[in-house]
């Protein structure tokens, strides 16, 4: 997208220069021309992180604001009472997923839908969405659902089932404002609260 974007703008500039217009046109085509270029290069940009490491600890697949701790019914996977956990990406995050924890792609699925504000909580169910399921060594399944919001068009994820995966590995993308949902254990300890800001596969979420 990113050398799309620059070929692009590249040939509107050069047109716009050729075409010999005045002053000002030529002047703000380059000036947005550059603040698109910045916004786009910041919203893609991909940061490297090492991982804390702990097995038992479930860290924050992305970065963003948590907007949800609570616990509820997942009636996709674990069909009972689960603690989820829920970070909401703005447009100004970075929007790299990471897995949470190590283990085995128990499963991932994708499922089309609608494209409400990604705060709203019928979001998780409703919206274009990916799951996918860790069984980490201690034998607990851990959910992650990217949930595409209203600007996102497009959720990109990486893991197949049954590979391996470690903790700070890329889990996917998502494209523009967006959500990630956690589902965890009923017996978790819970490390974050409502309101707080997390770093993907920084932030110490859980521990299991």
């Amino acid at each position: 997208p990113l050398l799309i974007l620059s070929i692009i703008l590249l040939a509107l500039n050069l047109l716009v220069w050729v075409l010999d217009l005045p002053v000002w046109v030529t002047g703000s085509v380059l000036l947005v021309s550059i603040l698109l270029l910045v916004f786009f290069f910041r919203f893609f940009r991909n940061p490297q992180r090492l991982p804390a490491g702990d097995e038992n600890v479930v860290y924050a697949p992305a970065d963003g604001k948590v907007v949800v701790v609570e616990e509820t019914e997942e009636g996709e996977y674990f069909r009972d009472r689960r603690i989820q956990v829920s970070i909401f990406m703005s447009v100004w995050n970075v929007h790299i997923n990471w897995f949470p924890v190590s283990g085995t792609v128990k499963m991932t699925k994708y499922h089309p839908g609608k494209y409400l504000i990604a705060r709203h909580p019928k979001s998780s169910t409703l919206n274009e969405r990916n799951t996918c399921v860790i069984r980490t060594e201690s034998g607990k399944d851990i959910l992650i659902r990217q949930i595409a919001g209203a600007v996102a068009r497009r959720i990109i994820s990486y893991p197949a089932e049954k590979e391996k995966v470690s903790s700070g590995d890329e889990l996917g993308f998502i494209r523009f404002g967006s959500r990630v949902d956690l589902f965890l254990p009923p017996d978790s300890q819970i490390l974050v609260s409502r309101g707080q800001k997390a770093r993907g596969s920084k932030t110490p979420v859980a521990h299991i």
